[in-house]
């Protein structure tokens, strides 16, 4: 007699919620996270993992996804399949186990769960457990990695009919229930997941069974991300090209006429900064836009912060009104001084008849999201421009509201235009302890041997606090195979002054000037 999981009704709310359910039983969001770029995720399955008390998951994951947690998720990475072969039976425990606990659970998985990913076997375990469960699907890899490769599995010209098939060892035996007399002629279009290893048997049985073997195929690997690599020929020749180039798993095989497009269609691998990799040292709450800039020119950025923002306490901020200038160096000096001008009871009305400075396109728009219009835009960030250029402040009070840690050049330039100022510290750029970093050993190994293509500084406190953190190194030694880049000159006198090197340095104190300046070099 058939064995039928008996499958309970129950009302599921947002947030995990259920109605109807005892309440010690969780829930199982099985979600498929998507390849390699971090973005191709869902909406759904972000908001699963905003509201996770559990993570289980896959090895070859992008650990960016992660960040989406909140701080108290339980995060378990999956069994190697490779060394552990009762690794579902095991994975299938911790799912059950967890949710009957009344946890919010999400088994994060690659690419999609319901293609290849055992996610149905999963589900399965589920049901006999009476564990609530939704599956959340992801873009799997055969679409997303030819996507990026320039190749659409189907087109009008080209291929009406596409087919997914595993080249895993199962698939080639005797046995299988893999018909590949059938498969070879029966579509036009064939993607094989896990066969890089088997790719001369799958050649020889797609040729034996009636494929043309002038068939175009490409193999693309670790497609959507920086590292992608894309390997064609036919299927004469194919496996020889794959063993020249020496790719390895993980990698998709794409059979059929429309590989015959990728030199027209490619459009990922000819980005201008395809490939690099890029070090971004900036504080992480500051960091996310210059990395985007990056990521869509085509770089790989690995946040490796040595800064981070910290408010300085108990800073008695005066009134704005009471000065003939209010001068904003930098996003951070906005935000808190108006975070802290809220704190006591005032909003931008307390500026009055204050005129004031922004220093800089993005301090620019941090005035404008509260609804202050500067008066003044300097042409450059350097104090002694700022000076120079804000015309007659003799006699008059300026407020410079700042970092702990700027230099005095701008105060001392006003001064000395007899003005009388108020330089407050607002706040601090501390130093992340290399204790608690534990890719600072991945790093150095990476920036000795050359895996990092460049370094960045967007202040002279990440270049000091960044050599800090190296202090086995001399500067010399740990950035001789790497280029260099600045926001700007100061960052290059400090860098300069400690033997760094560089290379770039941005035309104007911002991070889309320094991305362009790095597209350039």
């Amino acid at each position: 007699m058939e064995r039928r999981a008996k499958i309970q009704t129950r009302l599921i709310e947002p947030q995990g919620k259920i109605k109807n359910q005892k309440p010690h039983t969780g829930i199982v969001y099985i979600v498929g996270a998507g390849p390699g770029d971090r973005k191709l995720i869902t909406l759904k399955g972000v908001e699963c993992l905003q509201r996770a008390d559990v993570v289980i998951y896959d090895l070859l994951l992008n650990d960016a996804l992660l960040e989406h947690c909140p701080a108290h998720t339980e995060k378990i990475k999956a069994p190697d399949p490779r060394i552990r072969t009762t690794r579902q039976d095991e994975l299938n425990h911790l799912l059950v186990e967890h949710a009957k606990s009344g946890k919010v659970v999400v088994r994060l998985k690659g690419g999609d769960p319901y293609i290849f990913g055992r996610g149905g076997e999963e589900a399965v375990a589920l049901t006999e457990a009476n564990i609530p469960f939704e599956i959340i699907p992801g873009i799997t890899s055969a679409i997303a990695a030819s996507a990026y490769a320039g190749i659409p599995v189907t087109h009008r010209d080209y291929a009406s009919s596409v087919a997914f098939v595993t080249g895993h060892s199962a698939a080639l035996s005797p046995d299988s229930n893999i018909n590949w007399a059938h498969l070879a002629t029966a579509v036009d279009t064939l993607v094989v997941y896990m066969g890089v290893a088997h790719l001369r048997q799958i050649v020889e049985r797609l040729t034996a069974h009636g494929r043309n073997p002038q068939t175009p195929v490409s193999l693309v690997r670790v497609g959507t991300t920086p590292q992608q690599h894309v390997v064609q020929g036919t299927l004469t020749d194919i496996v020889e090209k794959v063993a020249e180039a020496e790719l390895k798993s993980p990698a998709v095989i794409v059979v059929g006429e429309v590989n015959r497009l990728r030199d027209q269609l490619r459009w990922f691998d000819t980005k201008p900064l395809f490939g690099k990799r890029i070090l971004v040292t900036r504080a992480r709450a500051q960091a996310s836009e210059f990395a985007e800039l990056l990521e869509a020119n085509g770089a790989e950025a690995i946040q490796f912060p040595t800064i981070q923002i910290q408010p300085i306490e108990d800073v008695n901020i005066p009134s704005p009104d009471g000065y003939d200038w209010v001068i904003f160096t930098s996003v951070n000096a906005v935000e808190i001084f108006y975070e802290r001008l809220c704190e006591n009871g005032k909003d931008t009305r307390a500026f009055g008849e204050s005129k004031v400075c922004a220093v800089g396109a993005k301090t620019v728009e941090a005035l404008n999201r509260i609804g202050i219009h500067p008066d003044f835009v300097p042409s450059h960030s350097r104090g002694s421009a700022i000076a120079a250029e804000i015309g007659d402040v003799n006699g008059k009070k300026i407020l410079l509201p700042r970092a702990k840690i700027a230099t005095a050049d701008l105060p001392n330039g006003l001064r000395q235009k007899g003005a009388h100022v108020d330089d407050v510290p607002l706040y601090d750029t501390v130093k992340v302890a290399s204790d608690g970093n534990k890719r600072r050993d991945e790093i150095e190994t990476d920036l000795l041997n050359g895996r990092i293509d460049l370094v960045t500084f967007t202040s002279s406190s990440t270049v000091m606090n960044f050599l800090e953190m190296f202090p086995a190194q001399a500067p010399t030694a740990l950035l001789a195979n790497v280029k260099v880049a600045v926001i700007g000159p100061t960052t290059q006198e400090t860098a300069l002054a400690r033997d760094v090197r560089v290379d770039v340095m941005a035309k104007e104190a911002s991070v889309e000037s320094l991305v362009e300046a790095i597209v350039e070099t």
